[in-house]
């Protein structure tokens, strides 16, 4: 891992920030992209190594495909690209003010995955190898009331890495779906629910790494969720529905 090089999305905070940190520690070579600058700018003055930053966000796939260019430019393809940015917010379909929301969590979660693995396939097939990594949940094994939007996403993010890892079988390129249960970031501090299993970005980075490493094709992290979500799939869903009508749901309105 020492000598990898690793394109990076959502890196200023919680668990980008967490994998940056880890891959810089090993020495690693990273592209770091987000949309806050200064966070951005701010983390990549703390790590070890040269790196190149890339204030961003990942609708904009042309803001994309130039960083994708320039890291190409600077270090040759990278040996891993990371798929982590994303967005959740409690939204209710029934609420007109909520449609926004819908568009831009699906606009971030799934075509932000799908334009940030984009400019980096070509290459990566022409050397034969690579790892494509997109960063799921397991909110997208079951819908979760008052969060249809990011339950929606991660559903849709874990299908598209399913249909593209068949599509590169063959290639050398892996595409790796890792879905995370609870991880203490800022994305999750509002959750006024209870989070069992939660890890902090930094155990959640570590064993993220590890399945990277491994080139697992499908991780639920920790294992103890994949239970859970296995169970909840199973359930009927009369009990399903009754045992999450009354669920604390994540607020509505938040910034994103």
């Amino acid at each position: 891992m020492s000598a990898w090089r690793v394109f990076l999305t959502g890196a200023s905070s919680g668990i980008g920030e967490a994998l940056a940190r880890r891959y810089a520690a090993a020495g690693a070579t990273l592209g770091l992209a987000a949309r806050r600058p200064d966070r951005l700018a701010a983390l990549a003055a703390e790590l070890p190594g040269a790196h190149a930053c890339y204030q961003l966000d990942v609708v904009d796939a042309e803001a994309l495909q130039a960083a994708a260019a320039d890291f190409i430019a600077r270090w040759g393809c990278p040996d891993v690209v990371i798929a982590n940015a994303g967005i959740s917010v409690g939204t209710l379909a029934e609420e007109a003010g909520d449609l926004p929301a819908f568009h831009r969590v699906f606009d971030t979660n799934v075509l932000g995955m799908v334009q940030t693995f984009q400019p980096f396939i070509a290459a990566m097939k022409a050397r034969g190898s690579g790892r494509l990594v997109g960063i799921a949940s397991v909110a997208g094994i079951r819908g979760l009331p008052g969060a249809g939007a990011y339950s929606a996403s991660k559903a849709a993010g874990i299908a598209c890495l399913e249909a593209l890892r068949v599509e590169l079988r063959g290639s050398g390129v892996k595409v790796l779906t890792i879905a995370p249960g609870y991880v203490a970031t800022p994305m999750t501090a509002a959750n006024p629910y209870p989070m069992p299993f939660l890890l902090s970005a930094d155990e959640a980075a570590r064993r993220f790494v590890r399945a990277i490493e491994r080139g697992i094709s499908y991780s639920v992290i920790p294992w103890q969720m994949a239970v859970v979500a296995k169970l909840l799939r199973l359930l009927p869903n009369p009990i399903f529905d009754a045992l999450f009508a009354r669920a604390a749901r994540k607020p509505r309105g938040l910034k994103m």
